[in-house]
């Protein structure tokens, strides 16, 4: 298996405590295959004069549109707005995002190289390093894995991941040789002191869901702007991370190696939205509102902070969280 030395790679990894616990590793391929897959004609898509023909480019190299977070599946609504970019896509996708964009995923390789790098993400073994790194029991998990671009406009608002997710990755493998340039990378943050209260109420309720938050209550603390790394972690209360692009993807797209594995039993409701989580006015007397109860896990400290479609060939439709 010629990328072997990547499970290498992970299994002497250290794990980093900043922003919140996790793996970044640099340099992950070696310089032959890192040149092998940026020259490959699955990910080198850049010669390209506009969105129709980026789409056609795609298409033809065996991507197609997939569901996923931040993203629209329409094409003609996506082109009309990034043509025009007049119209407001606000709330278009969450209530705590600006903008929507999309994200393909490559479904069917084509070169050698990145066939044989398709089939080592999808390998026993690379998932059990995976799983092994985070003392993650392999039995209790799925997995999904692919190669993804993700065009202007895609934005996921700061979050901490579902409590299905047992761990993520990702791994930047940009065509754009300034790519480490451009505004398209994924943060990692921390909640504003004024905001902490919302994390406390995630460890106060195990048994619900986490929410998207809006920017403005979170604090980028790094960014995964380095081509050719790798961020690996398994979610928590206070893994924030989000990305908000805006960069001309006809000189080359944000493109990643993505993967996830999710336990396939996990005991939670729906929790409360952002909206639901702001602490705002008082509640009547005797009333017992959620804002109440979040207000009862708020540290006092942190209080006195807070008071001063159609359908098109080329879309796939399960759900990818």
């Amino acid at each position: 298996m010629q990328f072997q030395y990547i499970i290498d790679k992970i299994n002497s990894a250290k794990f980093e405590d900043y922003p919140f616990s996790h793996i970044q590793i640099n340099n992950l391929f070696h310089d032959d295959h890192l040149e092998q897959i940026l020259a490959s004609n699955e990910i080198a898509v850049s010669t390209v004069e506009s969105d129709e023909q980026l789409f056609s480019s795609l298409f033809e190299k065996g991507y197609k549109i997939i569901n996923f977070p931040g993203c629209i599946t329409d094409r003609d609504i996506y082109l009309k707005w990034h043509k025009e970019k007049s119209a407001n896509p606000k709330n278009y996708t969450n209530t705590a995002c600006e903008g929507f964009g999309m994200t393909l995923r490559l479904i069917s390789p084509q070169s050698a190289t990145i066939s044989d790098l398709a089939e080592f993400m999808k390998s026993r073994e690379f998932q059990e390093a995976l799983a092994a790194k985070f003392g993650i029991d392999l039995g209790s998990v799925t997995y999904d894995t692919g190669i993804q671009k993700y065009l202007d406009g895609y934005e996921i608002s700061p979050h901490p991941d579902i409590r299905r997710k047992a761990l993520t990755y990702m791994v930047n493998i940009n065509p754009d040789v300034q790519s480490e340039k451009r505004d398209h990378h994924t943060h990692y943050l921390n909640f504003r002191d004024e905001f902490k209260y919302v994390q406390a109420y995630w460890d106060g309720h195990l048994n619900e869901d986490r929410c998207w938050v809006p920017w403005n209550w979170c604090e980028t603390k790094k960014m995964q702007r380095e081509n050719n790394s790798m961020v690996i972690f398994s979610p928590k209360n206070d893994t924030m991370h989000g990305v908000k692009a805006t960069y001309n993807h006809l000189n080359g797209q944000r493109t990643q190696m993505y993967g996830n594995l999710w336990y396939k039993e996990v005991k939670v409701k729906e929790g409360p939205a952002w909206e639901d989580l702001q602490i705002g006015a008082k509640a009547p007397m005797g009333s017992t509102t959620l804002t109440s109860k979040v207000k009862s896990l708020v540290p006092s400290a942190i209080k006195d902070l807070v008071r001063g479609k159609k359908v098109d060939v080329n879309v796939i439709s399960d759900r990818l969280k």
